[in-house]
């Protein structure tokens, strides 16, 4: 159940032109609560998705009012595969997360890939995609199931690139180690690093999700990593990085940290200059 002020959020169509839609063309017809409240389910979330994605390339909504539930669905996938705005490609993708569509999905992903490159459709389309399925989130548009499937379909990507990497490392490599916080699972972002890292010709070493600290410490004993990467999508504030971040220098004193999240007021964390937080991806290319 959404409310109008949910769709516009999901959508970006202010709530007066999605009641404009739905009394002149009858575009979708919202339910009332007991209270009277009006709100739109799943189906008609989907069709309002469809319908802001052809609208904003151009199809006048009269003409989509006219299309059957088939036709509009062709319509998108039409659109996703002829034009090469990113927009598009993330839109399709939020639709294909919602109706469990894989072989859609993967489509979606598989043209991006061969338009963009593999880089280029992490941080161009998976990035601002995976935003939108926050916010989905946050308004309990999607469920676990929805976020598991596409998250594993992203997963299975990104480790197929890096199994695709030359197992080379240049003379000059260093050594990183990654991990994930005990308790944090959402490990598509270091999963990318880990990439990037492998395809400069270094050594990474990945733990992967929830790492006990005394765990990772251990792996790291025989043979010292140069920097140490992680993550966490869990915590809520500026505090919660500094602990963090503290707990990680207690028991890696020596190699540089790097923080992988955009951290709001990072400038207020009282980390050392062997502690990198809010580095921009360019910026960690470079460092590479």
């Amino acid at each position: 159940m959404y409310s109008i002020k949910d769709v516009e959020r999901l959508s970006g169509i202010k709530a007066h032109t999605i009641r404009i839609w739905e009394k002149r063309y009858g575009l979708v017809e919202p339910r009332r609560s007991s209270t009277n409240i009006r709100y739109y389910t799943n189906e008609e979330l989907k069709k309002i998705l469809n319908v802001t994605l052809l609208n904003k390339f151009g199809i006048k909504i009269s003409k989509i009012a006219g299309l059957s539930a088939d036709e509009l669905r062709q319509k998108v996938l039409d659109l996703a595969n002829d034009r090469s705005e990113e927009e598009v490609q993330i839109e399709s993708l939020v639709i294909s997360m919602i109706d469990l569509d894989k072989m859609r999905f993967e489509r979606i992903l598989n043209n991006c890939v061969l338009r963009l490159g593999f880089e280029n459709t992490v941080v161009k389309v998976l990035y601002p995609f995976f935003k939108k399925v926050g916010i989905l989130w946050q308004v309990g548009a999607i469920n676990p199931a929805q976020e598991h499937f596409i998250s594993n379909l992203v997963r299975q990507k990104i480790i197929v690139a890096i199994d695709g990497q030359s197992r080379a490392l240049k003379p000059d490599s260093k050594k990183f180690l990654l991990f994930l916080p005990e308790g944090e699972l959402h490990e598509i972002g270091l999963l990318f690093y880990s990439y990037l890292i492998q395809k400069a010709g270094h050594d990474a070493v990945y733990l992967g999700q929830s790492v006990p600290m005394a765990d990772a410490v251990s792996v790291n004993a025989g043979d010292p990593a140069d920097f140490i990467l992680t993550s966490s999508l869990s915590l809520a504030s500026t505090e919660d990085y500094q602990r963090l971040l503290s707990n990680v220098r207690d028991h890696f004193p020596d190699p540089t940290i790097v923080l992988i999240n955009e951290v709001a007021n990072a400038t207020d964390l009282s980390i050392d200059d062997k502690t990198l937080v809010n580095l921009s991806l360019e910026a960690f290319k470079a460092l590479l």
